[in-house]
């Protein structure tokens, strides 16, 4: 997907900010007893307040059910597309919740994650948050106009699995996205073994391009279950995950990240 007209990139800008605004305004509400059902009527609450509504509730995908939360609610385990309906126990201390928020406004998306520990972290989830941060990082100063998107995926699998030794999720990854949700290219956050696992690998960037980029790093392996056509996606060993996304735009001078607030966000919220 892409944008190159002023009016546009500034309300791509717009929708991006709105999903910035609701990650800062949950780092005020989380912390431990809170339930996902009630951060998930707080991230709806913020987006009315915001003029916005959010692109996931509703959403439909081949095999599940309406996608029934305003955002994603991924604890601990779960690596992606949690729901406010998988558990009702309260947040615990030590707890990792990683928040995807996907905001409609003024026909364009935004669509971008971040992740929290609630009141306290261990050694070891503070690495693997930082690792993923770090990934996102790098990842996005690689989407440079001209290079092909495989640059993306060579710069974050360095970080998470030869500089920290961690895990990337397989078989899930980023996409394009502008007025849609979801769109091509697949962009992958591991170099292919072979050139059919990721066709548009190839693919070169282009000013108004517009990526969601988001690495999803565990602690011990990059293999995933589901239950059925239940939503939620989990690691396959039970071990710890995180989630980090970005909406970047490709300019002709490089990367411009819409969500560069989020790195402004601690990393341990509710203490």
């Amino acid at each position: 997907m892409s944008v190159t007209a002023a009016r546009d990139i500034e309300r791509a800008a717009a929708a991006a900010e709105a999903v910035v605004e609701v990650h800062r305004r949950l780092v005020g509400f989380l912390r431990a007893g809170l339930t996902l059902a009630a951060i998930d009527a707080f991230v709806e609450a913020q987006l009315e307040d915001l003029g916005s509504r959010s692109a996931f509730l509703g959403y439909r995908a081949r095999g599940h059910p309406a996608y029934p939360s305003h955002s994603c609610l991924s604890l601990n385990e779960c690596v992606v597309h949690g729901t406010h309906e998988m558990s009702e126990a309260p947040l615990v201390p030590g707890d990792v919740l990683s928040v995807d928020i996907g905001v409609k406004r003024d026909g364009w998306i935004g669509d971008a994650a971040w992740t929290y520990a609630i009141e306290s972290a261990s050694d070891e989830a503070l690495l693997l948050m930082r690792c993923g941060r770090t990934s996102l990082e790098r990842g996005i100063e690689a989407l440079q106009p001209g290079r092909p998107l495989i640059e993306w995926a060579r710069a974050v699998q360095r970080v998470v699995e030869h500089e920290h030794r961690f895990c990337l999720v397989r078989g899930l990854g980023g996409h394009g996205y502008g007025r849609e949700l979801h769109g091509p290219p697949f962009v992958s956050n591991v170099v292919p073994s072979q050139a059919f696992e990721w066709p548009d690998a190839w693919t070169r960037l282009n000013p108004g391009d517009l990526l969601a980029v988001e690495p999803m790093v565990a602690v011990g392996t990059g293999e995933i279950r589901s239950e059925g056509r239940k939503w939620p996606i989990y690691t396959a060993d039970g071990s710890l995950s995180v989630h980090y996304e970005a909406d970047v735009l490709v300019t002709a001078d490089g990367p411009r990240n819409l969500t560069a607030g989020l790195f402004e966000l601690p990393e341990i919220v509710g203490g």
